[in-house]
């Protein structure tokens, strides 16, 4: 209440600004208190709209490989096994599969062998009793044409027996063909089963030729050597070449890891 003494009207003023003063601030410190609280209930915290990520986020982003660069070994089998190796170290495997069964077997690491990989012999028997084709393919079907041609391999050969492995999967054209004419058709999930069937050791020896050497470079299928990165002089994306070049002009292309 003012007074008629101006002395005293000054000092209570005076007084009373502080106290205002004090009152916003704590208004202020209630406010930011609330809103800490309110995130921290919704689990996130303000980031800005642009800069670089936060370390830890940057931490969870993997980089993108080249299949020039060596997958990850893996101690057991799976799917992730035969797409890591190259289409050589696939046909060894196969290879090493039918001699764990007893077979004796006879292939050639690169050239024309009239559509054979893999020829298989037995003990009881003069000459080979049958033969393989193999196709390291990822994610194409293997189909009916192909089936026919291996059918005319097998009847060039003489023989009614034939085993058809691939990576991939068949389409259904190709399995009732295959039905139909005596060829024993494997897929990767089949594959798989088989080598499930083996002892712990055959499985480890399985694996190591799978993992022999530069396992994921593939091999030049007319000269027989590992093939190696190469870019184009214009520009582009790198792609395999023979490491004969320019003798050797066969190619392959690199896919992304």
């Amino acid at each position: 209440m003012p007074t008629s003494n101006p002395v005293l009207n000054i000092v209570a003023q005076g007084m009373k600004t502080p106290a205002l003063f004090a009152m916003g601030l704590g208004a202020v410190l209630l406010a930011v208190h609330a809103l800490i609280r309110s995130l921290k209930s919704r689990g996130s915290t303000p980031t800005p709209s642009s800069g670089p990520l936060p370390v830890a986020a940057q931490a969870r982003k993997e980089p993108s490989l080249l299949s020039s660069d060596p997958p990850v070994v893996h101690s057991t089998w799976s799917k992730d096994v035969l797409s890591a190796i190259e289409w050589r170290r696939f046909e060894a495997v196969v290879e090493t599969l039918f001699a764990q069964a007893g077979f004796e077997t006879r292939s050639q690491s690169h050239g024309a062998d009239g559509g054979v990989d893999i020829w298989l012999h037995s003990k009881n028997a003069d000459g080979p009793v049958a033969v393989v084709q193999c196709k390291h393919w990822q994610g194409k079907p293997v189909g009916v044409k192909e089936m026919r041609e291996f059918l005319g391999v097998m009847a060039s050969k003489g023989l009614k027996r034939g085993t058809y492995a691939t990576t991939s999967r068949y389409t259904a054209d190709a399995l009732e063909f295959a039905k139909a004419h005596g060829i024993n058709a494997q897929d990767g999930i089949g594959l798989l089963k088989l080598i499930a069937q083996r002892t712990p050791e055959q499985q480890a020896r399985l694996l190591e030729v799978a993992y022999e050497g530069e396992y994921w470079k593939p091999t030049c299928a007319s000269c027989g050597v590992k093939m190696v990165e190469r870019t184009p002089k214009n520009g582009g994306a790198a792609f395999w070449g023979c490491k004969n070049y320019p003798r050797c002009k066969r190619t392959l292309v690199m896919k992304a890891g």
